[in-house]
């Protein structure tokens, strides 16, 4: 399940994650267990769900991220008149040519950050769907295939309820990993009232990562082993949320498909080349919890997604490398 050293082929990996987590931390205190999932999302392919109160860092992380990478990016701020043609784009019949011309929405973007995604309506919602899993977009009957690398950045507020949206399901299956940031400690809320004061701002970032990088990288962390053992291990926690008793819509085959490869991606960023079992318990929570469907009884006693993901990996042996 180990090796004595890292390969020489993770340095694509080690490079990228460097240069991210030193540039995003000039506008961004603190945080680096949240980065390094963020990392994860963006070397697996997948897309990010950031979920907290307001006025910690959802927006600044997802922006210094997206301005790091030197791929085009675009901003969707979600409200509840947005539409569907404000995402994906519209045809407007062009009197000249006497034919339609389409317009493309700012979904034709490589990082599309979709702010306070909650705010928008169902329909809207679900205009993101085929965009998410199979990066192409289907308007009037006409496939058109979005730009690599394609990742959407959104951001949720729990708390406030009133004029949101709760994304369904399927929705929230497309996201990868779910993340949350919680409050600063005091010196790092210090060094925030310094940093304003200087005026380091996400807009002052330029990017540090290719696009030719981070295909290098992402090819680099394909080739991170995981022993059989651990492949088990992975299903055995995917099911054992199905068979939950508190849960009545457990983990999709997806969640599995996102620890094995969030396993990889994260042990890459770590320097190893090699999977262990703390890196998939780390994965745990934000790879499944989100997409756990409680039982009614279970929401009115107040029980939460996270504890029944603690439960399982309480519960489920975890596996030992042999001596």
């Amino acid at each position: 399940m180990t090796s004595p050293s890292a390969p020489s082929t993770l340095a694509p990996v080690q490079h990228l994650a460097d240069q991210l987590r030193a540039n995003i931390a000039r506008i961004l205190v603190g945080k680096n267990a949240a980065v390094d999932l963020a990392l994860v999302a963006l070397l697996c392919d997948g897309h990010l769900l950031i979920q907290d109160v307001p006025g910690i860092g959802k927006t600044t992380l997802a922006k210094a991220l997206a301005a790091s990478l030197g791929c085009t990016f675009r901003r969707l701020q979600s409200t509840p008149d947005l539409t569907p043609a404000d995402v994906l784009g519209v045809s407007i019949f062009n009197q000249q040519t006497h034919s339609f011309e389409f317009h493309q929405g700012p979904i034709f973007t490589q990082v599309l950050l979709a702010d306070e995604i909650n705010r928008a309506t169902p329909r809207t919602q679900s205009a993101l769907l085929e965009a998410m899993q199979e990066r192409q977009v289907t308007i009037d009957g006409v496939t058109h295939v979005l730009p690599w690398p394609f990742l959407v950045l959104a951001t949720q507020n729990p708390v406030e309820l009133e004029g949101t949206f709760p994304l369904p399901e399927a929705q929230l299956d497309r996201f990868m990993l779910r993340i949350k940031l919680g409050y600063p400690s005091a010196q790092e809320e210090g060094e925030i009232l310094l940093r304003v004061q200087r005026n380091h701002a996400a807009s002052t970032l330029t990017p540090v990562v290719s696009v030719e990088e981070l295909r290098a990288a992402q090819a680099a962390v394909a080739e991170v082993r995981v022993d059989e053992s651990l492949r088990t291990y992975m299903v055995r926690l995917v099911q054992a949320t199905r068979r939950h008793n508190q849960v009545e819509l457990g983990a999709s085959p997806r969640a599995a498909l996102a620890l094995y490869r969030g396993g990889q991606a994260l042990a890459a960023v770590r320097g190893r080349d090699y999977v262990l079992p703390d890196d998939v318990k780390a994965l745990a929570e934000p790879a499944l919890a989100h997409r756990l469907v409680l039982t009614p009884q279970a929401r009115l006693r107040g029980q939460i997604a996270e504890l029944v993901v603690s439960d399982v990996l309480r519960t489920e042996p975890v596996p030992v490398e042999p001596v």
